[in-house]
């Protein structure tokens, strides 16, 4: 039986995504995602603590990276998690664990000039994705 390997995060991009064009006209997005999370020390105070996580999107998502999402924007993303290693400058050795996007939902206030949602537009304020991606799977990693 295969493994489970599966990333679900809810956070506010750190940066703009930095899109590349790879041979084969294949594009990949990478950017950082900060989630959050809040605790009470010894003397009773509420500490956030923020986690710093490496993103990275393929294909038609890595093109709907680069055209809707924004520093500072929350988002949902759903991927796997991957380690990989390379060669710096230095020729050094270094290790980099990201989360490959199967699926991204832009989450939080709408763009400016879009018509309000139904939810806002009664007043119930829930956050609803305003578009949602998804990676379709290549043919060898079908499962039959």
């Amino acid at each position: 039986m295969a493994g489970v390997n599966k990333v679900i995060l809810v956070g506010n991009l750190g940066k703009d995504p930095e899109v590349r064009h790879l041979e084969g006209g294949v594009s990949v997005a990478h950017f950082t995602l900060a989630t959050n999370d809040y605790y009470k020390d010894k003397q009773g105070n509420r500490v956030e603590r923020t986690e710093w996580h490496n993103i990275s999107a393929w294909r038609g998502l890595a093109d709907m990276a680069d055209k809707y999402l924004k520093k500072g924007q929350q988002v949902y993303i759903e991927g796997k998690l991957r380690t990989r290693q390379y060669q710096d400058k230095d020729q050094q050795t270094r290790y980099i664990t990201e989360i490959i996007a199967d699926e991204i939902s832009m989450l939080g206030g709408r763009p400016q000039g879009a018509a309000p949602a139904a939810n806002e537009a009664n007043g119930a304020g829930v956050a609803e994705p305003q578009h949602s991606f998804r990676q379709e799977p290549e043919l060898d990693q079908l499962p039959f």
